[in-house]
């Protein structure tokens, strides 16, 4: 997860000049005299620098958002032509009859049972060792939900890279190419020291988005009608690897989905969904945070009325600034995408990118309130037939 740390007033542009020297191009060779690698990062649309690699992550640690595109710069030269698709959202729910009952299916149970070993390793840092191993071990927990299902169809293979730790994609088919995208990403980050090494448990950023949006596909396939094939559209579960470092697994994913066709008719990102002492702390209603820039407008008022209709907490609007989260990539390719925060932003867990973003920040009782949203928001649209 990336946060906008420094003053509002200041544009991206102007805050990274603060920062990184204007000649970065022109810097010291390494040791061996061989030329130092620079990355190409986006900072707001059409504005980039190029920084080296520890430039870029003491960019993330004081708070700067940006897209990594050194690897995927004709993509995102052939974005700033591309036009979001224009896809129009139901005007209201209509799938009560059948969400409601599945709402109490979500058990705080699994969730713990989930994001405890997800949590327990050393860190899930994308070209780490580890973060390679809880890939693998993600795989395998969304594979046994599938088997134990019993869905007709339904699959889930690990997305491959240029690096250790792989994405993660299940897909439940329906009867058209038309696909619902909900996606968390899966990588953790310490942000002092050897981050290879370093403990980064990620309880939060974002181990508790990806077990929320895997308690919610648990439920969902215990529907008939879902594990059945028998929707309208085919629903995708999403777990990106490499967001902390620029939101590189997802620029990958749906690089490749736009150059396959592929129909995406709406993308949620969850990328953290448990902490709410920062919220009770500054007095405030607990609420699911609906992020306002960056996003496609008609998704998120459709995600106001899912919160409205399926959860027992109210939303409220806030902003997190540009590329702040997977959501971004998929905005990139022309998706209509959104995202979905566990508080105002402001309000959010001051623990992440350390050791500290552990169990004992989550609160259970709010990612279930997500859970509910991601139950209601994936089965209205893959029975929505006019999308």
């Amino acid at each position: 997860m990336k946060f906008v740390t420094f003053a509002t007033a200041l544009t991206a542009s102007t805050a990274v000049a603060l920062r990184i020297p204007q000649d970065a191009h022109k810097r010291a060779t390494t040791k061996i005299g061989t030329t130092a690698v620079l990355h190409t990062i986006e900072l707001e649309p059409g504005v980039t620098q190029q920084v080296t690699e520890e430039e870029k992550w003491d960019l993330r640690a004081q708070g700067t958002n940006f897209i990594d595109i050194t690897n995927n710069a004709a993509f995102h030269a052939a974005s700033k032509q591309q036009k979001a698709a224009a896809v129009t959202f139901p005007s209201a729910v209509t799938q009560q009859t059948t969400v409601t009952p599945l709402l109490s299916k979500l058990s705080k149970t699994n969730l713990q049972n989930t994001l405890t070993p997800f949590s327990e390793f050393q860190n899930r840092y994308y070209t780490s060792t580890y973060g390679q191993q809880s890939s693998a071990w993600l795989l395998k927990q969304v594979q046994g939900i599938i088997d134990a299902s019993g869905a007709k169809g339904a699959t889930v293979k690990a997305f491959n890279h240029t690096w250790t730790q792989s994405s993660v994609i299940a897909t439940i088919p329906g009867n058209s190419s038309k696909i619902i995208v909900l996606g968390a990403h899966q990588d953790s980050v310490n942000l002092s020291g050897d981050r290879k090494t370093n403990r980064a448990p990620g309880a939060d950023d974002d181990g508790s988005g990806s077990v929320t949006i895997l308690e919610a596909m648990r439920v969902l396939l215990t529907n008939d009608a879902v594990k059945n094939g028998r929707m309208p559209n085919t629903i995708e579960f999403h777990w990106y690897s490499a967001e902390e470092a620029g939101l590189l697994g997802s620029q990958d994913i749906f690089q490749k989905y736009k150059a396959d066709g592929k129909d995406v008719k709406a993308m949620l990102q969850q990328d953290m969904t448990g902490y709410v002492q920062g919220t009770l702390d500054a007095g405030k209603e607990e609420a699911v945070g609906i992020i306002t820039d960056y996003v496609d407008t008609g998704l998120t008022d459709f995600i106001r009325k899912v919160v409205k209709a399926y959860c027992a907490i109210p939303s409220v609007d806030t902003k997190c600034g540009y590329a702040c989260s997977d959501h971004a990539s998929a905005s990139k390719a022309g998706y209509p995408s959104a995202f979905v925060f566990e508080s105002e932003f402001g309000d959010d867990s001051p623990y992440i990118h350390s050791d500290k973003d552990t169990l004992a920040t989550v609160n259970w009782d709010h990612m279930i309130e997500h859970a509910k949203l991601t139950v209601g928001f994936a089965y209205e649209l893959a029975f929505a037939g006019s999308l």
